[in-house]
């Protein structure tokens, strides 16, 4: 057996039928192969690598370049994705070796950490990846927003074509990607993908500025408005968006979108009657998993205070001995030291994502207890948003 890297032109004959054959109602129909190979450019700066024996390709995964906000810094991430077995080579240790491999060259071209939605967490969770908040999906009627539509709110939506509107709701993602813990974006390259989706786009502005900006299709008449991330740079734009939807009252029935785990729909309206969930069902739809992969380049990021000195054990991308501390708010690490505690790759992460606390790590058994660990790591909310 061999791994190589291919390029996007190869993807197609190499990766589309195992992914097919995995994630498509299969037989594939011959539409989907045309479509996988269009799509094709939106992939020249990925890396994917291909497991091959005899002519044969037995499995494959990529790695799209992205950037996530961790605490403040926005790093530089890869995105695990199109990780695909053909049966034959299920259970024989492929798939490790192309993911050890995959990460190891990430991380050499400078990924700090990565990210993936797992077939099975447990299955990654041996790779150092640890479980973050999925979105969440709010589900109410237009009718339920009624009290925005008597308000003066200083601002106006917009309405434009997916293409016509892009420029404006990416620009706006990156300051997102600025502002908030865990958000990510694709590259540029990638990006383009989302470009060519047939969706509207709707912009809110307060005065020159884009302060809010929404994704959405309208099934039919009487039917569901559904959209992607309620995206607001704070409270004006998502009034802006929400009275902007109480006007389609008597167009559809009801508004789906996309909100992140700290968002509480249930306070956007007084007579406000909504659903919100959060659906974990493997290997359909699942929570996404982070972990770290360069620990120097932290130091800068968002910290507490204290310091403490941790081995991360068992993993060859971040093991070793790490003296963490914060200098006026900000992260610092150094090499070497005594330790105080030990943590697993796995635990180091949900550190330093904040999904979990020390004790927390403790007894999921990812590590040592210690209290200082929280003084220097407090709890946060990451909020991915990307979906890949």
């Amino acid at each position: 057996m061999q791994i190589r890297q291919i390029s996007a032109a190869e993807r197609t004959a190499t990766m589309f039928p195992l992914q097919a054959y995995a994630w498509l109602p299969s037989p594939a129909e011959p539409e989907e192969e045309a479509r996988h190979r269009a799509n094709a450019p939106f992939f020249e700066t990925s890396t994917m690598l291909v497991a091959e024996a005899g002519g044969e390709t037995l499995a494959c995964a990529a790695a799209l370049p992205m950037r996530q906000n961790v605490r403040g810094l926005v790093q530089d991430m890869a995105g695990i994705a199109s990780v695909t077995s053909h049966p034959q080579a299920r259970r024989q240790g492929v798939v490790r070796q192309l993911l050890e491999r995959l990460l190891r060259q990430t991380r050499a071209e400078g990924a700090a950490v990565s990210a993936l939605y797992p077939f099975r967490p447990s299955f990654y969770a041996r790779f150092g990846y640890v479980g973050i908040p999925r979105v969440r999906v709010a589900r109410f009627t237009p009718a339920g927003l009624g009290d925005l539509l008597r308000r003066e709110l200083p601002g106006s939506v917009r309405r434009l074509p997916g293409r016509e509107g892009f420029d404006d709701y990416d620009a706006l993602t990156h300051r997102l990607l600025r502002e908030r813990h865990g958000f990510a974006v694709f590259d540029e390259t990638r990006t383009g993908l989302l470009r060519e989706e047939p969706v509207w786009i709707a912009l809110a502005r307060a005065g020159d500025e884009v302060v809010g900006g929404l994704r959405y299709r309208i099934d039919k008449h009487g039917g569901d408005l559904v959209a992607s991330n309620l995206f607001s740079t704070g409270p004006l734009g998502r009034a802006l968006l929400l009275q902007f939807l109480a006007r389609h009252v008597d167009q559809v029935s009801g508004i789906e979108l996309l909100v992140g785990a700290d968002e509480l729909p249930e306070l956007w309206g007084t007579d406000m009657a909504v659903t919100v969930t959060a659906t974990v069902d493997n290997p359909v739809k699942n929570a996404p998993m982070v972990r770290v992969l360069d620990v120097p380049a932290l130091a800068g990021s968002e910290a507490g205070s204290g310091s403490v000195t941790v081995e991360v054990t068992g993993d060859e991308l971040i093991g070793g001995v790490w003296q963490l501390g914060a200098d006026d708010g900000r992260l610092t690490v150094k090499s070497g030291g005594t330790p105080s505690v030990t943590l697993t790759a796995a635990g180091f992460s949900a550190l330093a994502y904040g999904v979990l606390d020390a004790s927390e790590v403790f007894l999921r058994g990812l590590g040592e207890w210690e209290p200082r660990l929280d003084e220097l790591f407090p709890r946060r909310v990451p909020s991915m948003f990307a979906d890949f």
